[in-house]
C-alpha cells in the first residue's frame, strides 16, 4: 500500500516546462519533487536550437511568447543564473513570390496579435544583417528575437530549483502513476514510489504514454528535427535568420559557431529518439543556409544531430487539468515550446497554487481520443518522413 503523499506536488519531466513549473511551485511554498529520467533539460530542451522568436510562433501563442521572451531576457533576475540569452534582431526571408505572399500574410496576422513585425525591403534587410545574400525579395523584421544556449539551461534550472528547496530525482525514470490516498504515487524504475497531493505530467513527446498510465488517451505526434553546427568562424551574421517556409533557423553564437536548423526531419521515434540523420535533408538545410548567408560556404560542419519535438492534433498546447482526475495536470505540446515554455508553465503554476492565470490555459479535453478497444492500448503517430510545410499561422 502506497504511503500518504510526502510532497504537495510531483512533477514528472525535467525539461523547460517541468523545471519552470516546479520552480514556481516551490517558490510559492509547495513541497515539490521533480522526476527526470536523465539530467535536467537534456532531452528536447537540451538539443534544440535555442531560438527565441515571434516569427515562428503560431498566432494564438503570440501574447504568451511575448511575455516568455521578456522572461528569457531577464533570466538572471527570475532564474538567478545565466543561460546565455542574446536578444537581437530577427529576419524572416522570402526568396520567391509565393514565399513573399506567405510572409506578408503571416506577418500581418502576427502583428495583429501584438508581435512587432514589419515587412522590409531587401536593402533594409541587408542593412539589418550585412551578411545577407542578394537573393531575398522581401523580409519580415522583428526586434524581439534572440536565442539562449540550450546546454546552459539545465545547469541554471538545477541550481535555482535546489535554492528554492525542490527535491530533485534525476536519472530516475518514471514507469507509472497510480492514485493513492490523498493524491498520486509515481513509480520509478528502481522500485520507489514518490507520492504527492498534486501531479503534473510535463513529458513532451512522452506525454502520450504518461497520460495512458492514468487511462487518458492524449495523442501526441513526434517530430524528429535535424540540426547542425559549424566549427568556429569569424563573424558572419549578427541576427537570427529564418525563411518564410519555416525551413531555416540560423544564428551565430559568441564563440563563432553557427547553429543551423529549421525542422528538417531525421529518422527516429519516441522510443529510440533521433537515431539516424537524413543526408538529403542535411544537404538541403545547409544549402538553404548558404543561400541566405553566403559566408557560411567557407565554414566546416562540426556535427549534426536530431531532437524530438511534441505536437498535438491541433498544434496548440495541452496545458491544464486532466478531466476526471482532480489535481492531475499536464503541460506540453507547445509549438516553439522553447520560446513560450517558461511563461506557459508559470501560468499553470499560478493555477496549481490557487490563483487565476493572467492568460487562459489550454484545456486538454479538446485533444482526448476515445478509449481504445484493447485495454492498455495507446495510439502511436509516426514521425513525419518529409520536411515540414513550415509554420502555419493558426
Amino acid at each position: 500500500m502506497t504511503a500518504p503523499p510526502t510532497y504537495d506536488a510531483v512533477v514528472v519531466g525535467g525539461g523547460v516546462h517541468g523545471c519552470t513549473l516546479a520552480l514556481f511551485l516551490a517558490r510559492g511554498g509547495m513541497r515539490v519533487a521533480l522526476i527526470e529520467r536523465g539530467p535536467l533539460c537534456r532531452e528536447a530542451s537540451g538539443v534544440n536550437a535555442g531560438t527565441l522568436t515571434m516569427q515562428m510562433t503560431r498566432v494564438a501563442l503570440i501574447p504568451y511568447a511575448l511575455r516568455a521572451h521578456r522572461m528569457w531576457a531577464t533570466a538572471r533576475e527570475w532564474l538567478g543564473h545565466d543561460v546565455g540569452v542574446v536578444v537581437c534582431d530577427g529576419l524572416s526571408l522570402a526568396f520567391t513570390e509565393r514565399e513573399a505572399e506567405i510572409l506578408s500574410f503571416r506577418a500581418g496576422k502576427r502583428r495583429e496579435a501584438g508581435a512587432p513585425i514589419d515587412l522590409v525591403s531587401p536593402a533594409r534587410a541587408k542593412a539589418i544583417e550585412p551578411g545577407l545574400s542578394d537573393h531575398p525579395i522581401l523580409a519580415g523584421f522583428c526586434p524581439v528575437d534572440g536565442y539562449a544556449s540550450a546546454y546552459l539551461t539545465g545547469l541554471a534550472f538545477r541550481r535555482a530549483l535546489v535554492e528554492a528547496g525542490a527535491t530533485l530525482f534525476e536519472n530516475a525514470e518514471a514507469t507509472g502513476v497510480e492514485p493513492c490516498a490523498g493524491g498520486y504515487a509515481v513509480r520509478v524504475a528502481d522500485g520507489r514510489a514518490i507520492a504527492g497531493a498534486r501531479l503534473a505530467l510535463c513529458g513532451g513527446v512522452w506525454l502520450e504514454p504518461m497520460c495512458a498510465w492514468l487511462g487518458v488517451r492524449l495523442p501526441v505526434k513526434v517530430l524528429v528535427n535535424q540540426l547542425a553546427v559549424t566549427e568556429r568562424t569569424p563573424p558572419v551574421m549578427r541576427s537570427v535568420v529564418g525563411v518564410a517556409s519555416g525551413l531555416l533557423s540560423l544564428k551565430q553564437f559568441a564563440n563563432g559557431t553557427t547553429v543551423i536548423g529549421g525542422g528538417w526531419q531525421a529518422v527516429g521515434d519516441r522510443d529510440r529518439g533521433g537515431f539516424a540523420l537524413r543526408p538529403e535533408a542535411l544537404i538541403g538545410n545547409l544549402r538553404l543556409a548558404c543561400h541566405a548567408i553566403p559566408a557560411l560556404r567557407g565554414a566546416r560542419l562540426a556535427r549534426a544531430w536530431a531532437g524530438l519535438e511534441a505536437e498535438t492534433a491541433d498544434a496548440m498546447p495541452a496545458v491544464g487539468e486532466l478531466p476526471g482526475l482532480p489535481e492531475a495536470y499536464v503541460c506540453g505540446g507547445v509549438h516553439s515550446g522553447y520560446t513560450s515554455g517558461p511563461y506557459i508553465a508559470r501560468l499553470l503554476a499560478e493555477r496549481m497554487l490557487g490563483g487565476e492565470p493572467d492568460l487562459p490555459l489550454f484545456p486538454v479535453e479538446r485533444l482526448l481520443a476515445p478509449a481504445p478497444e484493447a485495454a492498455g492500448a495507446s495510439p502511436r503517430v509516426p514521425a513525419g518522413a518529409d520536411a515540414p510545410e513550415g509554420d502555419p499561422a493558426r
